[in-house]
C-alpha cells in the first residue's frame, strides 16, 4: 500500500513525539511492504513565528491532497498568556477542521492494569473501562458569531447547530456502537438549550435506522459525574463540539496520564490524527515526553487505512512497553526512559527485533540496543 501522510510536528513537544511515530511507520511499513510518503507542512506557534499565518495556504491544499494528517501539538505561552493577541496558534487548528470539514472529534477511553496506581479513580471503578468519544467538531459556540459591546463591558458567542451537522456525526456514532457493545448516549443539555433539544430529537430519529442499538440520554453535568462514578457503564458517548471538548478531557485522565491517550478527527476528505495532550512547553526539547498518544494515533490512522493487522501489532507494542515497565517520566518520574527510547523500543518490537526475555539493565535509558 502507498500512502502521502502529510506531518505538522507543530509546537513545544510536537517535534519529539511525531518523531517517534514516524519512526515506529517506517518500522510498520518495512515489515508489511507498504510505502509511506511524508510531506512536513507549518501549523501553529511555530508557522506565525515564520510566517505570520498560523495555518498557511501551502500547508491547506497539502493536507487536502493527502491520504491523512499526523500531527503533533499547537500553543505556546507567548500566545497563551496574551489575551490580546490578534493571531493565535489554535486559529490554524479551527481554520484546518474547517477547512477540511473534519466533522467527528474521535476520542478512545481505555485502561492499562499496570497503570491504575496512577489513576485518580480507584482500581475497581477502572477495570476494563473502554468506551469512546464521538464530539461534534465544526460547529456550536466554537464557530458562532462573537460579538463585544462597544464599551467592552458585555459580550456575546453564539451557539447554533443544523439537523445536517448532527445527522452526519451521529451515523458514524450509531455505526460504532453497532461494532462495540451496541449502546450509545447522548450528552446534552436539553432541559436548558435550544440546540440541545434539536440535538436529541434528531438523534432519537435517527435511531430508528438503529434498532440493535440501546439509545440513553444524559445532561451533561450529569455525565461529568457519571464518567468518575462508573465509567465502565459507557460504550460510545456522543456530543456536542464543548461538550465534547470538557467531557473527553476529563476522561483522559481514568487512565493515569495525558500523554496516553490518541485521537482522530474524520470528516467527508481526509482525516486528522494526533494525541489529545497539549504542547507542553516546559518539557520541550528535554525527550521527556510521553510519545505514547501520538503511536497510538498512529494506530488509529492505520485502521483508517485498513491496515488493522498492522494497527493491532502496533497496539500490542505500546502494551508490551508498559507492562514492561518501559515508561516515560509522567508515568514514573524515578525509572523513567527518554522519548526517543520509547520510539526505538517500539519499532524494534514491530520489527521483530526484540528478544522473548528482555534484561532491563541492559536498555540504556537513550538507546533500546538490547545486549
Amino acid at each position: 500500500m502507498n500512502k502521502n501522510i502529510v506531518v505538522i510536528e507543530g509546537d513545544g513537544i510536537g517535534p519529539e513525539v511525531t518523531r517517534q511515530s514516524i519512526k515506529i511507520l517506517n518500522a510498520i511499513a518495512d515489515q508489511f511492504n507498504h510505502e509511506f510518503n511524508y510531506h512536513y507542512c507549518l501549523m501553529g506557534a511555530d508557522a506565525i513565528d515564520k510566517t505570520g499565518n498560523p495555518l498557511p495556504d501551502e500547508t491547506i491544499e497539502a493536507c487536502l491532497n493527502s491520504d491523512a494528517i499526523l500531527f503533533g501539538a499547537i500553543g505556546h505561552p507567548k500566545y497563551d498568556n496574551d489575551p490580546t493577541a490578534k493571531v493565535r496558534p489554535e486559529q490554524g487548528l479551527l481554520k484546518l477542521r474547517k477547512s477540511l470539514q473534519l466533522f467527528a472529534n474521535i476520542r478512545p477511553v481505555t485502561t492499562y492494569p499496570s497503570l491504575h496506581h496512577l489513576s485518580p479513580l480507584k482500581t475497581k471503578n477502572i477495570e476494563d473501562v473502554d468506551f469512546i468519544i464521538y464530539r461534534e467538531l465544526t460547529g456550536g459556540i466554537y464557530f458562532g458569531k462573537k460579538e463585544t459591546s462597544v464599551d467592552g463591558n458585555s459580550a456575546m458567542d453564539d451557539c447554533t447547530y443544523t439537523k445536517d451537522e448532527i445527522e452526519r456525526i451521529s451515523h458514524l456514532a450509531f455505526k460504532q456502537a453497532q461494532q462495540r457493545r451496541k449502546k450509545l448516549t447522548l450528552v446534552d443539555k436539553a432541559n436548558v438549550l435550544e440546540t440541545s433539544r434539536l440535538w436529541r430529537k434528531v438523534v432519537k430519529e435517527i435511531s430508528s435506522q438503529y434498532p440493535d442499538v440501546a439509545l440513553d440520554f444524559l445532561f451533561v453535568d450529569n455525565a461529568a459525574m457519571q464518567i468518575i462514578l462508573n465509567p465502565k457503564q459507557f460504550d460510545v458517548i456522543l456530543t456536542e463540539n464543548m461538550f465534547g471538548d470538557i467531557i473527553s478531557d476529563e476522561a483522559s485522565v481514568i487512565s493515569g496520564s495525558l500523554g496516553l491517550l490518541p485521537s482522530a478527527s474524520v470528516g467527508s476528505g481526509s482525516a486528522l490524527f494526533e494525541p489529545i495532550h497539549g504542547s507542553y512547553p516546559q518539557a520541550a526539547g528535554k525527550d521527556i515526553a510521553n510519545p505514547l498518544g501520538s503511536i497510538l494515533s498512529s494506530a488509529m490512522m492505520l485502521d483508517h487505512f485498513g491496515l488493522h493487522k498492522e494497527a493491532q501489532l502496533l497496539r500490542l507494542a505500546v502494551n508490551w512497553t508498559l507492562e514492561n515497565g518501559f515508561v516515560t517520566k509522567d508515568i514514573d518520574p524515578v525509572n523513567f526512559y527518554f522519548t526517543s527510547t520509547i520510539g526505538e523500543l517500539i519499532s524494534d518490537f514491530v520489527s521483530n527485533k526484540i528478544p522473548v526475555d528482555v534484561n532491563k539493565e541492559n536498555i540504556e535509558l537513550r538507546k533500546s540496543t538490547i545486549i
